[in-house]
């Protein structure tokens, strides 16, 4: 039983990371497509940078998976089960947040960029900060796990 509580540790780090980055992704792709729409109505050239806004929350479900295996060999080792859970929930939710905003500073980054065809740097310092949190919430994790 107790492994169990692990187990689903281990899911939720995967899965909320997971959700996050779909919900981020989702996001920053639809806004991209309708900065691509007002850019050909325009008659002005459709910046391609945009694909990596739009993809930019993917790396948190990467993030959640190497949490999910950090998790696993902390059982592995004799982590308590019960810190293998807390550390996927709360570590999961943490990286699935930091997806599902990167991918609304995404959003507003394609927006901006379709309308203006300017600070494509700036808004992917903005959207790389974002970025930070979920590293920083893996590498924690992993600490606290240790």
């Amino acid at each position: 039983m107790t492994s169990s509580l692990a187990f689903l540790g281990m899911a939720a780090a995967l899965g909320l990371s997971a959700l996050g980055s779909a919900a981020g992704a989702g996001a920053a792709g639809m806004s991209s497509i309708g900065a691509w729409k007002k850019c050909y109505a325009n008659g002005k050239p459709a910046p391609f940078i945009m694909v990596a806004f739009s993809g930019a929350p993917l790396t948190q479900t990467i993030y959640g998976f190497l949490l999910m295996n950090f998790i696993k060999s902390a059982l592995e080792r004799g982590v308590s089960p019960a810190l293998c859970l807390f550390t996927g929930v709360f570590g999961g939710l943490a990286i699935g947040l930091s997806g599902f905003f990167q991918g609304k500073c995404a959003a507003a980054a394609a927006d901006a960029l379709g309308s203006t065809g300017k600070g494509a740097a700036n808004y992917f310092i903005v959207v790389g900060i974002i970025e930070t949190v979920a590293l920083f919430t893996l590498v924690f994790s992993l600490l606290l796990l240790s």
